[in-house]
């Protein structure tokens, strides 16, 4: 079995993106971007019999003084795919979805995941990160490098969450945010260790497996909920925990408070409903749960630097 020839990155993983997808058989091609924010693509490629896929991962972070409009984040990561029907493949319309080549039957993947984040959505995720990892997502760390990055079954779920997300428009784009804001912070806690350890006293009732759960089904619901705002109060009773273990628990788990999680995940939703659904803000913010136009406006500003409008003529 011959291991899978791959460029090795360098400080650009998209390098080896684009070299893996020229050097295997493409089976689906799946694009997305939402101004100032993020950009994802996925490659699913057919593993010729005679290969095996080598699982990884990296992060690159470039930012040059002569390419002050190039700064970026990326993550790279090259995973096995599931044995499937090339016909089979989930995304709905989140973007691109292009069949390539069909064989007929079940075939062994490998997917490529490519994730490109801008310096003003990263800047979000700075204000509750601990000081180094601040500095890196406000871009103040000069020069660039790549590090490694290990899928572990943590990351592999959120992966496959996405590969496998069955659910099509607003609904897929609400999972396609929350699980890339997920891996982000998977990634970074591997790389820098959890976010927030100077800020959060350990929770051990976290140690639990079923308290974890509790409180990762709290954040589904958060998810569920976007256009519909619920209390911490009515969430702690529907995952059965203390709202203060809530509290605490989501902030070690998530790196982030509930309100910012919910709010972060609101505004990015109206980004994909200004931009990709060419919906007025009024509709927007009536969809979001907000009492006045005024309110979602505010709050879009502080969150993205950008009136509706703005974003709504890119």
């Amino acid at each position: 079995m011959h291991a899978m020839a791959v460029k090795e990155l360098s400080t650009d993983s998209s390098e080896a993106f684009v070299h893996e997808s020229g050097e295997l058989s493409l089976l689906h091609a799946h694009d997305r971007r939402i101004p100032a924010s993020w950009q994802y693509s996925l490659r699913r490629h057919r593993m010729p019999q005679d290969r095996s896929v080598e699982e990884s991962g990296s992060l690159a972070y470039c930012n040059e003084p002569s390419e002050q409009d190039d700064r970026r984040l990326e993550l790279f990561f090259r995973v096995r795919g599931r044995m499937c029907h090339p016909l089979h493949f989930h995304g709905g319309d989140m973007g691109r979805a292009v069949p390539a080549h069909r064989p007929e039957g079940e075939v062994p993947t490998v997917d490529s995941l490519l994730f490109r984040f801008e310096p003003s959505h990263l800047a979000l995720y700075a204000r509750s990160a601990r000081r180094s990892v601040g500095e890196l997502l406000r871009f103040t760390v000069p020069g660039s490098f790549t590090r490694s990055v290990v899928p572990d079954r943590r990351m592999r779920a959120t992966l496959e969450t996405l590969v496998d997300n069955t659910c099509s428009g607003e609904a897929g784009n609400i999972v396609v945010n929350a699980q890339t804001q997920i891996l982000l912070l998977q990634t970074l806690q591997q790389l820098y260790g959890d976010p927030d350890e100077a800020e959060v006293p350990a929770c051990k009732f976290l140690d639990n497996a079923a308290d974890r759960e509790k409180i990762a089904n709290a954040r589904d619901i958060l998810i569920g909920h976007i256009g519909d705002p619920i209390t911490i109060k009515a969430l702690s009773r529907k995952v059965a925990i203390n709202e203060c273990y809530l509290k605490k628990g989501f902030k070690v788990m998530f790196g982030c408070t509930i309100f910012d999680f919910y709010q972060d995940q609101r505004m990015e939703h109206a980004k994909f409903l200004l931009h990709e659904r060419g919906r007025t803000v009024s509709e927007v913010s009536a969809m979001l749960g907000y009492s006045s136009i005024s309110h979602f406006s505010t709050a879009f500003k502080k969150h993205t630097g950008l009136k509706p409008c703005e974003l709504l003529s890119r």
